[in-house]
Order: C-alpha cells, then structure tokens, then sequence
C-alpha cells in the first residue's frame, strides 16, 4: 500500500461518525448493512450518514450495492486488511535482531 492510500484511509477513520459507521459495517461482517438500518443503528441524519459514507467509499473501505430498493453499504475487508498491515509492517525494523519486517513504502 502507498503511503498516500493510508494516510487517506486514516484521515477518513479519524472522524467520530465514519469510524462509528466503519465500525458498525465490520461488526455487520460480509452482508452489509442496509443504509436505513444502518442510519436508525446510529441515530444520524440521513443527509449526515450519506455525506460520511461516499467518503469512506471514495478510499475504499467500504462498497456500496443496489438490492431491489435497498442500498446495502459493506466494509471492504481486504482494504482494511492492507491497511492493518502497512501500519505494522515495518514493526520493530530497527530493533537489532528483528527478521520479520518488510518495507511498507
């Protein structure tokens, strides 16, 4: 992952609401969430919740689909994976001894 995908991904996660919103769609795990169920779950506006949610798609951590007339909203779990592990990947890599690192940039 290149530094600017993390940092855009950490910058949207900074907010109180989107990581409230990301956090209720991991917990949802694979099949997502209904955006109606999703907006009652955490009590915001609708106007607020769809402003939060095209920013956290615009840096991939979560997908959007059309069933019938439901929106459903999903985590990107491999985007919250890379992320993951670009933050630890280089883990200790200075620390004398250390073998398990790799270069994140």
């Amino acid at each position: 992952m290149k530094i600017d995908d993390a940092a855009a991904r950490l910058e949207a996660l900074g907010n109180r609401t989107r990581l409230q919103i990301y956090r209720a769609l991991v917990r949802a795990g694979h099949a997502g969430m209904p955006v109606g169920r999703l907006q009652d779950k955490l009590k915001i506006p609708a106007s607020t919740l769809s402003h939060h949610i095209k920013t956290l798609v615009s840096v991939g951590l979560v997908s959007q689909s059309r069933e019938s007339t439901t929106l459903i909203c999903r985590a990107n779990f491999d985007a919250m994976r890379g992320l993951l592990d670009f933050m630890v990947s280089e883990c200790c890599a200075e620390e004398a001894g250390c073998s398990d690192t790799q270069s994140a940039a």
